[in-house]
């Protein structure tokens, strides 16, 4: 993986810049889109495609849980799976062990947990999640960690800072493919010297690329405000900065606005099945009664497919009978509208008025 920056913001620490990878370019600020098995719920790579995105996210947990990835593997790599020709990141499974475990128990090898489908008990260490993550073929692999939970108290997340950096030493240990490039993971909850000791311990021992994790488990957006600006100083500028799970409109302009590169969230899948669309003026809820006889497209200034063929009240009448092709269409709008953002960030960026765009966008949305 080669990165480098493009464009620096002279008023905050926004830049722009382009990451290469052995499936293709992708240009940063970039928000990727979450395929946890494999697949972003209610698309296929085609409409990922259009949607403009170049790099997705699948998840290490899941995938090891079911199918398994020997048998992905055997076919090939995630890649050729799940025929998707872009860049692919997998995260190394910690914050799933930490959210989706019916019992899980930490020890200095890693993490024994009950999977959530069926009950039975496995184990993944920082050499597991590595094996893991080889045999999917991704691109961008994540170090295995321990997420604390939210609130925690400080000697349960001083824990988590020395469990972190010791896997983060076993994960560069071990065999990897050549072509893949391996992020080391800043721990830290929500305490700024514990986040500076985490992020100079992860730093000094040369990664890739850098993400914030143990962000977006329930604190305020002032709080992740705070720690990101703190922590990202300790991170070098010529390495990749990966804001783990967060994807709000305006958190992204937050991160971006730090000098975050890369953002991931379920936020605009799961919220295009809720019936919840992103439009330039604001949130619609495409199940309100004001949109039966709209014939208006969902963002008259939009050009995916949903906008350009579809109206509110077509929309609105798919989603209230829960017609499958509801949540397609929802879930196209919401993307194109995530990567128009994006994009729109990037040439705000470029053109050096990312301030005024951050601002008129707050204005717009009342944030």
């Amino acid at each position: 993986m080669e990165f480098k920056v493009t464009h620096q913001c002279p008023t905050s620490g926004a830049r722009r810049g382009e990451v290469t990878t052995p499936h293709g370019r992708f240009e940063t600020p970039v928000f990727m889109p979450v395929g946890t098995q494999g697949s972003v719920k209610a698309l296929s790579p085609e409409d990922l495609d259009q949607a403009g995105v170049s790099i997705l996210l699948a998840n290490t947990y899941h995938l090891y849980l079911r199918p398994g990835h020997g048998l992905i593997e055997r076919f090939g790599g995630l890649h050729r799976f799940m025929s998707w020709k872009g860049a692919i990141l997998t995260d190394s499974g910690g914050y799933q062990v930490y959210s989706l475990s019916k019992l899980r128990k930490i020890s200095e090898q890693g993490v024994t947990f009950q999977s959530h489908l069926d009950g039975s008990t496995h184990f993944i260490g920082p050499r597991e999640a590595m094996e893991i993550q080889k045999a999917l073929g991704a691109d961008v692999i994540m170090a295995f960690d321990e997420c604390a939970p939210y609130p925690a108290d400080y000697d349960y997340v001083r824990n988590s800072v020395r469990l972190t950096s010791q896997w983060a030493r076993i994960c560069l240990e071990c065999i990897r493919d050549d072509s893949q490039a391996l992020f080391g993971i800043v721990q830290g909850g929500m305490y700024s010297e514990l986040r500076e000791q985490s992020a100079r311990e992860i730093v000094s021992m040369g990664f890739d690329g850098y993400a914030l994790g143990g962000l977006s488990v329930g604190e305020d957006r002032a709080t992740r405000q705070q720690v990101v600006q703190q922590t990202v100083p300790f991170l070098p500028v010529e390495r990749p900065r990966y804001l783990m799970g967060v994807g709000k409109p305006e958190d992204i302009l937050d991160g971006v606005t730090a000098g975050i590169d890369m953002f991931d969230c379920v936020l605009p899948t799961r919220n295009a099945r809720n019936g919840a669309l992103f439009t330039k003026q604001g949130p619609l809820a495409i199940k309100n009664a004001c949109y039966a006889e709209d014939d208006r497209p969902v963002d008259e200034s939009c050009s995916c497919y949903t906008c350009t063929h579809f109206s509110r009240a077509y929309l609105r009448h798919l989603f209230m009978a829960k017609e499958l092709l509801a949540y397609r269409l929802n879930t196209i709008h919401n993307l194109h509208y995530f990567m128009g953002f994006m994009g729109d960030i990037r040439q705000a960026i470029q053109e050096d008025r990312f301030a005024d765009f951050r601002q008129a966008f707050f204005e717009r949305s009342g944030g």
